[in-house]
């Protein structure tokens, strides 16, 4: 698959995911107690043996380079590669001011590799899919772009791009986050819309001539959905790829696909990881994950005189130490130390924290190098919790990075 070129953008800021994003850019945001949000998109070429991969990267790039670093290097003695490309102002004075944007300003990267397609996906969305299924699609249509599409509830329509398509799988609609109102809906279903996932396979030579013409645009934002996929659709040459009909041995038979953009739907989506029936299995030896592993012992649990360890619907990190505590539907990360007493019930830790003897947490997001002093409630009096954390519209409580809570 030589023709075959991957652009992985992830440079974005994920404000909505604050105080996560406060230390790092979003796709190295910690996900599952073991990855990284950019590890899904990674996995998604890899397992589909498609290695020619550029990482697109521009906000507080550092964490991500290092993780990249760490568990993406290739050998460099074939012809493969995963290579991260900082914002360089290659064209302009300017930063990406778009995701054409981005992809413009390394177009050169492009022309290099020859590459008769280039696939443009995000890298912040919880998702398998077999990228060679929707490669051979976009062979076999012939088109200058295809778009992943998934269907979602229309009350979420203003999140995403928003498709029509007819009955030969052409886009003859296209509309960029409408309101909720304003969405079209599917066929025959009117609770649900047909939105873009964000993940794009295009002819180079059209890209590269798009990205040309949109350069130019006074008027234009540089963006895939608000001005290249609105003026390519007319010409009749966009086709959507329907993701629910990817499979992969081993997973759940319905396609599952998740914007994790907010504190709420990051949180959500970790819970679905814990769900009996996971709607994207971890343990699939046919679709392995990758990603970085420290080298740490297995996570140790310890009973502690009247404190008995208990641990139920959760998954716990290696190099954890859980010493007498209740740990109920939540996912600790790496070096997770709970003392005796301690009951943490829907709670994320992202690794490396300490709880001390007799705090309760409930529905706590911990990012990394936190401590909690002892006897310390967290998440049972949301208006008290305001005034030292950021919460979630749902409740969730998330501290910071670093933090060191209940400490005079």
């Amino acid at each position: 698959m030589s023709g075959i070129l991957a652009m992985i953008l992830a440079g974005g800021e994920g404000s909505r995911l604050f105080p996560l994003t406060q230390n790092r850019t979003k796709p190295a945001v910690p996900f599952g107690g073991n990855y990284r949000l950019v590890d899904f998109a990674l996995n998604n070429f890899v397992n589909a043996d498609l290695m020619k991969i550029y990482v697109l990267t521009q906000f507080k790039s550092q964490s991500l380079n290092i993780h990249l670093r760490r568990a993406w290097r290739l050998s460099g003695i074939s012809d493969r590669f995963i290579e991260a490309i900082p914002a360089q102002q290659r064209v302009n004075k300017n930063w990406y001011s778009g995701t054409a944007d981005a992809i413009y300003q390394n177009y050169r990267f492009i022309e290099k590799s020859e590459a008769d397609h280039v696939c443009i996906f995000g890298s912040d969305h919880i998702y398998k899919m077999d990228v060679q299924q929707m490669v051979d699609y976009h062979k076999k249509m012939g088109g200058a772009l295809t778009v992943a599409a998934i269907r979602v509830q229309k009350n979420q329509a203003h999140h995403f791009g928003i498709i029509e398509i007819n009955e030969t799988g052409h886009m003859v609609g296209f509309t960029e986050k409408p309101s909720i109102e304003e969405a079209k809906t599917i066929p025959g279903d009117p609770d649900h819309v047909l939105a873009s996932m964000g993940n794009y396979i295009f002819k180079a030579d059209t890209l590269i001539e798009e990205l040309e013409k949109d350069a130019f645009e006074e008027n234009s934002s540089h963006d895939f959905g608000k001005d290249i996929i609105p003026k390519l659709f007319p010409q009749g040459k966009v086709y959507v790829y329907n993701f629910s009909e990817n499979k992969i041995p081993g997973e759940p038979e319905h396609a599952y696909w998740r914007d994790v953009g907010t504190i709420d739907s990051y949180w959500e989506a970790h819970m679905d990881l814990l769900n009996d029936d996971q709607p994207i299995s971890l343990y699939n030896k046919h679709w392995p994950l990758h990603t970085y592993h420290p080298p740490l012992p297995p996570a140790t649990f310890r009973d502690q005189g009247d404190s008995e360890t208990s641990v139920s619907k959760s998954h716990i990190g290696a190099g954890s130490y859980i010493n007498g505590a209740t740990i109920e539907n939540s996912i600790l990360g790496f070096r997770s130390h709970l003392c005796t007493h301690v009951k943490v019930k829907g709670c994320i830790f992202l690794g490396n924290a300490k709880v001390g003897k007799g705090s309760r947490l409930t529905n706590v997001i911990l990012d990394k190098n936190v401590e909690i002093a002892p006897n310390t409630i967290i998440g049972e009096n949301l208006e008290e919790d305001r005034k030292q954390f950021t919460v979630s519209e749902n409740g969730i409580v998330v501290i910071a990075k670093g933090s060191r809570v209940g400490f005079e």
